[in-house]
């Protein structure tokens, strides 16, 4: 009897292993199917009062303001669904406008919320780049206060008037981002893009908390070339034509270049977080994936190229990129981890992806509004397009709201499967729900469903998907209305090798709601004024994943969220407005 016992333990294991070999291979062979991209559409939002504006950016402040940039010197502001009357800046005297030049870009520092410092980027009234910090006016968050201006950094740009980059932004590390364009006209003539002496045709990194000492910015200590004594420190990568629009994808902070070709292509450079600076990405010895100038180059193993470039003509490609985002919003699942670009002449709009395998899938989407000069987020990741002739386009697609409130999403792991686990109330006409589970957070398979309950009330699901590898999963949980209407869940990442990560949104509080994304199990939440007085505390019973709180009614104000897990204790700062 032992014996066929034990024979009977093995022919199961055996059995089981073979399953978990075949579920394996299927979720391989599945992932590698790909889904149909999104077909965009460009709502308008706002269609008059903008003059040739170029940049659209979110203070990450908690307001949800976006402040739009026009080139001829002025930065308006988008609130409440409204254009605020007035300029938040106005500067036409001290730039110089039309074609290229102008005021470009804006950027919030990362603790504008206290210091209220933001910095632009415009051309001077001799044609040369610069970057200047302000502060915004004490007790005025709608108006810049013109007298504090320090201006950082000028780069001689004496030439030509094309080319010179234009796009600020701020890194997950506090350091200040910014891509200059090759000094103008055609080839590069003078090679500065290849010279190391030169900040023209570059990415440069500088850190701007020095608020009182000029040059008022330093140089990161693990900036690529701070050894090299042929290269200026401020440069982290080199070999750029024009970067006029560029990004940093939110959730992972991979770094997207679109590069503005010369005759023949135009290209899009990505750097991902892993990787190093000193990336050198080829101009002028190359446009694109092609030759251009190779006269005194290094090998080709010696430069990074794009991950992907398309010629100038006006059906499959255009005559100039106009660098856009990853979508990393929730309102659009459809859209989510997609980049988004257009091209400025050809009107024609590209989504990039991964397409499994280490290479990507790119689609092309046409008859979209054409003169994109910049995209721009929000502070929830919705996804904007700025029009040169003044309009400002919310990117969107098409979707249903399924009537459900999704009060808790979250994934735990364990020795052979993950437990998705979810909590929901006011279930109308629910259908079934469905478990989506990515390796990329782009790709998505279906891991299982779970019939819906109905009751409004409040209901409780959990699904074990079978899983053993020790790898990051994405999970989604798709709702599907009886009438085959499709709303999705936030992603939530789960990551078996221990990686921690806790998301607080939003940080300025407006309906009494408050959620929180965690890989880690939350044992309870407190909120403090800032006298140190506990006014809340909820208990959450190791949940983990996607949490949504409904806080009391409180005094407008500063409060402290301290959240308390197992192994640590996250404490933020959040306002109630």
């Amino acid at each position: 009897m032992q014996i066929m016992m034990t024979a009977y333990r093995l022919k199961t294991n055996l059995l089981v292993l073979l399953l978990s070999f075949i579920t394996t291979q299927l979720f391989i062979s599945t992932y590698c199917f790909a889904q149909s991209p999104p077909v965009l559409i460009y709502d308008p939002v706002i269609t008059s009062g903008l003059s040739s504006p170029l940049d659209v950016v979110n203070p990450g402040d908690g307001t949800n303001r976006l402040f739009i940039v026009g080139r001829g010197g002025t930065v308006r502001i988008f609130s409440g669904g409204a254009l605020l009357p007035g300029d938040f800046l106005s500067l036409p005297d001290s730039i110089t406008s039309g074609g290229e030049t102008g005021l470009l870009s804006i950027a919030f520092h990362p603790d504008f919320i206290n210091n209220r410092y933001f910095f632009i980027y415009y051309t001077n009234t001799d044609g040369d780049i610069r970057i200047t910090r302000f502060q915004t006016q004490a007790g005025n968050p709608n108006a810049a206060d013109k007298t504090t201006g320090v201006v950082l950094i000028t780069i001689p740009h004496p030439n030509f008037t094309n080319h010179n980059g234009g796009k600020l932004i701020f890194g997950a590390d506090g350091n200040l981002y910014f891509g200059t364009g090759d000094g103008g006209s055609t080839g590069d003539q003078s090679n500065p893009a290849q010279n190391g002496n030169s900040l023209l045709g570059k990415m440069l990194r500088i850190n701007v908390d020095n608020f009182t000492t000029p040059p008022y910015y330093t140089i990161p200590v693990d900036n690529p070339y701070v050894s090299d004594p042929l290269v200026r420190d401020e440069i982290y990568a080199m070999g750029l034509r024009n970067p006029w629009r560029w990004s940093f994808d939110r959730l992972n902070q991979d770094m997207w270049i679109a590069d503005v070709g010369q005759a023949a292509r135009e290209e899009i450079n990505l750097k991902p977080l892993a990787s190093s600076g000193g990336i050198n990405y080829g101009w002028p010895c190359y446009e694109g994936n092609l030759p251009y100038n190779t006269t005194g180059c290094q090998a080709e193993s010696f430069y990074t190229f794009p991950i992907t470039d398309y010629t100038h003509n006006s059906s499959t490609g255009g005559f100039s990129i106009t660098g856009g985002y990853v979508y990393r919003g929730t309102e659009f699942a459809a859209m989510y981890g997609y980049y988004i670009c257009a091209d400025f002449i050809s009107g024609n709009t590209w989504l990039i992806k991964p397409n499994g395998t280490g290479g990507w899938t790119t689609t092309l989407q046409s008859g979209l509004p054409g003169n994109i000069a910049g995209f721009g987020e929000a502070e929830n990741g919705d996804l904007y397009a700025l029009s040169l002739n003044g309009t400002l386009y919310k990117v969107t697609t098409n979707s249903v709201v399924i009537p459900i409130t999704l009060v808790q999403f979250s994934a735990r792991s364990f020795g052979t499967y993950n437990e998705v686990q979810w909590k929901t109330t006011n279930e109308q006409n629910v259908s079934h729900f469905e478990i989506e589970c990515s390796t990329d957070a782009v790709n998505y398979i279906n891991a299982g469903s779970v019939n819906a309950v109905n009751l409004p009330l409040g209901n409780n699901y959990s699904y074990r998907h079978s899983f053993t590898q020790n790898t990051r999963l994405f999970y989604r949980l798709k709702t599907v209305d009886q009438d085959g209407s499709l709303s999705y869940s936030p992603v939530i990442e789960l990551d078996r090798k221990g990686k921690s990560n806790l998301k607080i949104y939003p940080t300025l509080i407006t309906d009494h709601r408050l959620n929180m994304i965690a890989d880690k199990p939350v044992l309870q939440v407190a909120l403090f004024s800032t006298e140190g007085k506990k006014v809340f505390q909820e208990k959450l019973d190791n949940y983990s994943g996607f949490i949504n709180l409904a806080l009391p009614l409180l005094q407008k104000g500063i409060y402290i969220l301290q959240v308390q897990m197992k192994d640590e204790t996250v404490n933020t700062k959040i306002v109630i407005q």
